[in-house]
């Protein structure tokens, strides 16, 4: 009984893989969110001599630094966009992806808001940068928007995965034209080339992530027609600690049963006139 009870029902899994499992359905992009959210709220602090100071002492007061207010207004929408995701995927006891759509909605409606009304008082380069940062915003924001309503297209998914690599790709470029010129002098707001050029650095940016985002769907398409049909034929391969290889216990435990049954032949073979 002992022997037929350790067969019939399973064995757990390690403590080392239900660990991993726990750790694979953790919400990494959330808590990333979170720490980068964090990590630039300090670093924008940290920045400013004195402290990020609300209103001056004079009077009227006046409001002091109103950038980089915007700026760190728009760390802390990352830093809770990253706390929602982490709440629905690991804290609910049911993933409302309904709620993070939702927030992620909202946010981008408040990033919008923040970039028209950051762009007041730029001009020349520095305007042109913010204006194209702002068309790319507007479009992910529609496609935010829609997707509440068709969650499951493909074609905003995808819509919505190449404006997501735009923006971060053009939100580094926008660093190092404004902040960190590659050429070590800055660029003239009266040039004209200078403007022109951060319209074709824009276009080569749409080319290369459109290039990239189709690199990396034929490499998917390739792959899974290449290997996908081997892994249907083989068939799903169960996990080692819910079968029980045959081996000299189950050899012995067959054994047993056969005993028992001749017994029971061999009783009833006696008992019956």
């Amino acid at each position: 009984m002992i022997l037929k009870g350790c067969l019939l029902f399973p064995l757990r899994p390690p403590r080392n893989k239900q660990r991993r499992a726990r750790l694979w359905k953790i919400a990494y992009g959330g808590l990333l969110k979170m720490v980068t959210g964090c990590l630039l709220t300090v670093y924008e602090v940290s920045c400013i001599k004195g402290g990020l100071i609300l209103m001056n002492r004079e009077l009227p007061p006046r409001f002091m630094y109103p950038k980089e207010w915007q700026h760190l207004t728009m760390f802390i929408l990352l830093t809770l966009n990253g706390c929602v995701d982490f709440v629905s995927k690991n804290v609910l006891p049911q993933r409302r992806v309904g709620l993070e759509k939702g927030a992620l909605v909202l946010i981008i409606y408040e990033l919008l808001l923040l970039m028209v009304s950051h762009v007041k008082e730029s001009e020349g380069v520095e305007l042109h940068v913010h204006s194209l940062l702002i068309l790319v915003v507007f479009l992910l924001l529609l496609v935010f928007t829609a997707e509440l309503w068709a969650p499951n297209m493909c074609h905003l998914q995808l819509m919505e995965t190449f404006l997501i690599l735009l923006m971060g790709s053009w939100l580094m470029q926008a660093g190092f034209i404004l902040y960190r010129p590659v050429s070590g002098y800055p660029w003239q707001d009266d040039d004209i080339s200078d403007i022109m050029f951060v319209t074709t650095f824009f276009c080569w940016h749409v080319m290369i992530d459109a290039s990239c985002l189709l690199g990396i769907y034929g490499f998917s398409s390739f792959w899974h027609h290449c290997y996908t049909p081997s892994l249907k034929l083989t068939g799903p391969k169960e996990a080692p600690y819910y079968a029980s290889p045959p081996g000299p216990l189950y050899e012995l435990l067959q054994e047993v049963e056969q005993s028992e049954k001749e017994d029971q032949v061999l009783l009833f073979s006696k008992s019956s006139p």
